[in-house]
């Protein structure tokens, strides 16, 4: 479950903001792994269901390029990120263009495995100016959270299958979100056709019998 920014657990990582917002939520996986798959900054982003990306290159090290719409609040974006390991094992990501800062993804040990912890920080701009501005506040963190959760769970429960990690990054990620809807309802369907496949066929052999 997504522990919004109006819990008082876990607290903001960022101390230093006077303008931030989080998600939290539990992943099965130890802190070094949840490191590993959120050094992955292209996945991480494009896992946020309100994102819909026309350009992601990467420019340097640690340095990428970015143009999409944001759903969430109805604007275009095109961002020159800045990815800066910490704090401890998390990462944060840096802005220029936008209204926001940075990103900070927090990682801390659990006892089910690992806590991540998004944070948006807004103490950027002047007071005035991102209160003339807040129609650009990026609506979509719990959401982008939620997806990253399912993300992380289904990595959990499928990776033993042989492709299934290249699927996801190489075929499932790089869809947009619109397209990944429609294939997660595409498998459903056809699951649910071959289980009745096997009803009807349980009813025949019942009959012969």
């Amino acid at each position: 479950m997504v522990e919004s920014t109006g819990e008082p657990a876990p607290k903001s990582p960022v101390a230093d903001s006077t303008d931030a917002v989080w998600a939290s939520f539990l992943v099965s996986f130890p802190p070094d792994i949840t490191q590993l798959y959120c050094r992955d900054v292209e996945a991480v982003f494009r896992i946020n269901p309100y994102y819909y990306f026309d350009v992601w290159n990467q420019t340097g090290p640690g340095t990428y390029h970015a143009e999409f719409e944001n759903q969430s609040n109805k604007t275009r974006q095109s961002l020159e990120l800045n990815v800066l390991p910490g704090p401890g094992r998390g990462l944060t990501v840096t802005y220029t263009g936008g209204i926001k800062k940075r990103t900070v993804f927090t990682i801390e040990p659990a006892p089910e495995g690992s806590r991540l912890t998004v944070t948006d920080d807004y103490d950027l701009l002047p007071p005035a100016e991102r209160e003339n501005r807040k129609s650009e506040v990026d609506k979509s963190l719990n959401a982008w959270a939620e997806a990253l959760r399912i993300y992380f769970l289904r990595l959990k429960r499928w990776s033993w299958l042989p492709g299934w990690n290249w699927y996801l990054r190489r075929v499932w990620i790089p869809m947009k979100p619109s397209a990944r809807r429609i294939v997660w309802l595409l498998y459903l369907i056809t699951v649910a056709e071959f289980f009745f496949f096997l009803f009807v066929v349980l009813i025949y052999v019942l009959e012969q019998d």
